[in-house]
């Protein structure tokens, strides 16, 4: 399978992408549904998607949604220490499966909501990655590979 970028990049993906979800959920106040339907019209989703390093590692989840939100005041905001809330988990997951099925994050959309990612996180977030990656490319209509 071809995956969305190499794989040294994706622990740091998972976790820019899980930090932005949770920070602009608990930080910023912002619906988990409307921020992420801005992330996908935002250039930053497709980059995100293709592993442009700027975007993957050479930002935190931090900057990534307040250039999602076009708002960089609202930094003061932050508090340093991630939730790891069910949003941060639905993002961390999320990037895993973006970059093993190399699909970008609308394709996916397409067939199934962040929120329904977030209700995934019981009992998926106790199981191996895998396991999530089975269920969404189930939903996906498509089977999952050995990777």
């Amino acid at each position: 399978m071809m995956h969305a970028y190499d794989k040294l990049y994706l622990s740091k993906a998972q976790n820019t992408l899980a930090s932005m979800l949770d920070f602009a959920v608990y930080d910023l106040k912002e619906d988990i549904e409307i921020f992420y339907s801005k992330f996908l019209r935002s250039k930053i989703s497709q980059r995100f998607g293709e592993g442009e390093s700027s975007i993957i590692a050479g930002k935190s989840g931090v900057e990534l949604a307040l250039e999602v939100i076009g708002d960089y005041s609202k930094a003061k905001e932050y508090r340093p220490v991630a939730n790891r809330s069910k949003e941060y988990w639905a993002g961390w997951a999320l990037a895993y499966f973006q970059w093993w099925s190399g699909l970008s994050f609308k394709k996916i959309d397409s067939f199934i909501s962040i929120s329904e990612i977030v209700s995934l996180y019981s009992p998926y977030h106790e199981m191996d990655i895998t396991q999530f990656c089975d269920i969404m490319a189930k939903k996906g209509g498509f089977c999952m590979a050995e990777s």
